[in-house]
């Protein structure tokens, strides 16, 4: 009711915003005074957004290569920023292209334009006057509380340039007494002394080499999406309202921890899907026995009417009989990761209306079983494909992360036989934009066309997969390998592609060589022979041994 509220509210100013736009002087010749207009540069460079939710992406655009990607969560609308130099009583033209829900364009304290819903780029124009002694002006975008991400590009802000003859050209002094206050496994925590200016300061940009990492309008921000375990060097520059930039502070090299993060942490998991609401579920001890497997995944936290978590929507989240099977791994000494979401049922996704509520039902699971770690299998339009709901559960796996020390946090997802397809490809940018220190990407390569060579396309899905990491969160080889898991389906797949214990020993063994974080099938359910059987829920639809594929992953070290 309060999101509701505010957003009528934002509505009002708008309106009136507009209104003060009307009677307004000439236009004054045009020029765009915006930095960094289309983030063609690759960074933020000149723009700073709250709450670090700004990003610049591949995918979409509007021109170009590049453009503005910003996560607005239930407690922040993702506002990015950029002050220029203007000159007093003259008119602006402000536009740019948005594309989402709820978008703002606008000027602070001025007039603003907004889009309730834009499925592709549409065009925001905006006119604004300034007064009598305005000598800057701060231009935002901003999306709206709860409505996930916005996009936006070639923003432009036409006009004269301010301080008349020539304008500001002294840059700022360089920041001083830059330290690292603080480290986790994959940010690093910076503050530094303010600048000074003849004009003012407006903010300051942080740099790791010649990549704007992290910008701020204070003295001190925080750089998140860093590899665990890795020593990294920053610089911190001042920049006023006409552009000017200082020199670089001093350099300061900060580690970031061990654990948490992947590569480095020793994070391997082994844990086939054992599911028990159907397809004759075997004793998981007896698995145990025959196979070695010491983890299982735990299928499905599924909601049993609103934000309330539940095995498979309908079984008690404790007392029953997945209780009972946790007890008796546990007892044997193994362990279990339950695996929250799925393709269909009643997920909590959609259901819990805040990264906050999300996190809370999260955390009913967490604390009923004490867990070491928690998967979320994302899926179908509902949850994977819905913008909106892939914030909410990296925003409260975030929280469950920052609430719950040393937890593993495990995304599952499908793929293309190349790698993560579009949606992927957001989930993974989402989770850098958001800070959400996402331990494992696990792909599950089956059901996507692969065809006969089940072992080629698991390799190639991984190596896209890979390959996307280290492009999204600077990582190497290594320790994006680290961040990779692998999901696969014994026997005949519901597109019938076949794997082969053959197949499956072999993707094993690519998995151990390249040292990747974990690997599972589905399900141990099916892990029993019956050739000809077709796709069925008990048994792998080819001739096999019992548990032979859970035997093959027990060899999975990483």
């Amino acid at each position: 009711m309060r999101s509701r509220n505010r957003l009528v509210a934002a509505l009002g100013a708008v309106a009136l915003g507009s209104a003060a736009a009307v009677a307004l002087p000439a236009t004054a010749q045009a020029a765009n005074l915006l930095t960094n207009p289309g983030f063609e540069s690759g960074t933020l460079s000149g723009w700073s957004c709250t709450g670090g939710l700004g990003s610049v992406v591949g995918s979409p655009v509007h021109s170009g290569s590049k453009a503005l990607a910003a996560a607005a969560s239930a407690s922040d609308t993702a506002q990015c920023t950029q002050t220029v130099s203007v000159q007093p009583n003259t008119t602006y033209t402000l536009s740019g292209w948005v594309r989402g829900n709820y978008v703002y364009l606008g000027v602070t304290g001025g007039a603003s334009t907004w889009t309730p819903s834009a499925a592709s780029y549409q065009q925001l124009s905006v006119t604004f006057t300034t007064g009598a002694s305005q000598t800057s002006a701060q231009i935002f975008t901003h999306g709206w509380y709860g409505q996930g991400t916005y996009y936006a590009d070639d923003i432009s802000l036409d006009g004269p340039g301010g301080g008349g003859g020539g304008g500001d050209t002294q840059a700022p002094t360089a920041p001083g007494g830059l330290a690292a206050t603080g480290t986790t496994s994959s940010t690093v925590s910076l503050s530094w002394n303010a600048s000074t200016d003849n004009v003012g300061v407006t903010g300051y940009d942080v740099y790791s080499g010649s990549n704007v990492v992290a910008s701020s309008t204070g003295t001190s921000a925080t750089v998140t999406g860093l590899a665990a375990s890795t020593s990294y060097t920053f610089t911190v520059k001042a920049r006023d309202a006409a552009g000017n930039t200082s020199a670089a502070s001093n350099a300061v090299s900060a580690t970031t921890g061990s654990g948490g993060g992947g590569g480095g942490t020793g994070f391997k998991q082994a844990a086939p899907y054992l599911y028990m609401g159907w397809g004759e579920p075997p004793s998981a001890t007896t698995v145990m026995s025959a196979t070695g497997i010491k983890w299982f995944t735990m299928a499905f936290i599924l909601s049993s009417g609103g934000c309330n978590p539940s095995w498979d929507g309908q079984r008690p989240l404790t007392g029953g009989v997945d209780q009972q099977t946790i007890n008796a791994i546990r007892a044997a000494g193994g362990d279990v990761v339950p695996s929250i979401g799925g393709w269909q049922g009643n997920k909590l996704g959609p259901n819990c209306a805040t990264p906050e509520a999300l996190a809370a039902a999260y955390q009913q699971v967490i604390s009923a079983y004490g867990l070491k770690a928690i998967d979320v299998d994302i899926e179908n339009t509902d949850e994977f494909e819905n913008t909106v709901v892939q914030d909410r559960i990296l925003g409260a796996l975030k929280i469950v992360k920052q609430n719950n020390p040393g937890l593993r946090t495990i995304l599952t997802f499908g793929t293309a036989t190349t790698g993560p397809t579009y949606y992927g490809n957001r989930l993974i940018e989402q989770a850098k934009a958001l800070g959400a220190d996402i331990d494992v990407f696990t792909i599950m390569p089956f059901d996507f066309g692969g065809g006969a060579d089940m072992y080629g396309s698991t390799v190639s899905a991984a190596n896209g997969l890979k390959n996307k990491l280290k492009s999204t969160f600077g990582w190497d080889d290594a320790t994006a390998y680290a961040h990779v898991g692998i999901s696969g389906m014994n026997g005949l797949s519901d597109n019938q592609e076949t794997t082969t214990p053959a197949t499956w020993t072999s993707i094993r063994d690519w998995a151990n060589t390249n040292h990747i974080a974990r690997l599972a099938f589905w399900s141990v359910n099916r892990d029993r022979p019956c050739a000809g059987g077709g796709v069925a829920e008990n048994c792998s639809g080819i001739n096999q041994n019992n548990w032979q594929f859970t035997s093959i992953t027990a060899g999975f070290t990483g």
